[in-house]
């Protein structure tokens, strides 16, 4: 519970190639302490996830051209996915507000559905996420800043042609050890192997090119007037540190009253700690956090 003893209602995005059940142990623990909380899956993912049959069979020459419904995704329709959410929630939290919280791609959503109702939300929480602006509008942007100079990407992995498919499509079921380092230090280096394992049997093959390409930085007059924390990672390598700092220092220059709040945590990788209780105290700590 935060220190007013007050529930709080919390809606959680999860990031690229992932799922709702990403926030599983953060999830748990905002429940137990006695918050709601919402863990979405976004279109095509999670319990909609769809995987190409020749993922499941490994048959990569057919792989590279199997098609995909995530192509047609878009960020307007991660960003429906989450105001409804929101929207629902919000009817039946103690305060008439929520806790949103993203990580990795999921800050986009965070961006558009602070713009757009801003008036329904207590908190915005990035975690290692992106959080584009008017010098980098989309995350094409923030990936090919300077600050992304040496982000680790798995441009080797990809399968097929993403131009043609509209996704990118990793082979997370690989037995390249190169592939498979290159997978770990992008989002876990620190983590013990099975650990890892587990990391790839959470994620899905495919990701639409879409969103990536498509504006999502916060107005000062909306997105800007809700109050943020971004929970930093400074062992990411692939929303870099410098990435993540240039983010939060741009935000901030928007809107100067309304700074970030930033909570270090100093020997994260990208998919956060092993242990995830610190992150979890961070997120609790949202619920009585109206800083101005």
């Amino acid at each position: 519970m935060t220190k007013d003893n007050t529930p709080h209602t919390y809606v959680l995005v999860h990031g690229t190639n992932s799922a709702g059940a990403f926030w599983q142990p953060y999830a748990s623990e905002l429940a137990l302490r006695g918050h709601r909380v919402v863990a979405l899956d976004q279109p095509l993912h999670g319990a909609a996830a769809y995987y190409p049959p020749a993922y499941q069979t490994q048959d990569l020459t057919a792989l590279a051209t199997q098609p995909t419904p995530l192509a047609k995704i878009g960020l307007a329709d991660f960003e429906r996915r989450v105001t409804e959410t929101v929207r629902r929630a919000a009817r039946h939290a103690a305060n008439g507000k929520v806790i949103l919280v993203g990580h990795s791609l999921g800050g986009l959503s965070l961006s558009r559905v602070g713009n757009s109702i801003p008036e329904l939300l207590h908190h915005l929480c990035y975690m290692a996420a992106y959080c584009p602006s008017e010098s980098m509008p989309t995350t094409e942007a923030c990936m090919t800043a300077p600050e992304s100079a040496d982000a680790i990407t798995p441009a080797d992995q990809v399968i097929g042609d993403p131009a043609k498919l509209g996704v990118i499509r990793l082979n997370l079921r690989t037995q390249n050890s190169r592939h498979l380092a290159t997978l770990k230090e992008m989002t876990c280096a620190n983590y013990p192997e099975a650990a890892f394992h587990r990391v790839l049997a959470g994620l899905q093959p495919d990701e639409s090119t879409r969103p990536p390409a498509e504006r999502a930085a916060g107005e000062a007059a909306t997105w800007g007037t809700v109050p943020r924390t971004y929970l930093r990672f400074g062992k990411d390598r692939l929303v870099t540190p410098a990435l993540q700092d240039r983010m939060i220092a741009e935000a901030d220059a928007l809107t100067p009253d309304n700074p970030f709040r930033v909570r270090n945590f100093p020997s994260a990788p990208h998919i956060g700690p092993l242990d995830p209780g610190p992150v979890t105290e961070a997120l609790l700590a949202l619920g009585g956090d109206r800083h101005q």
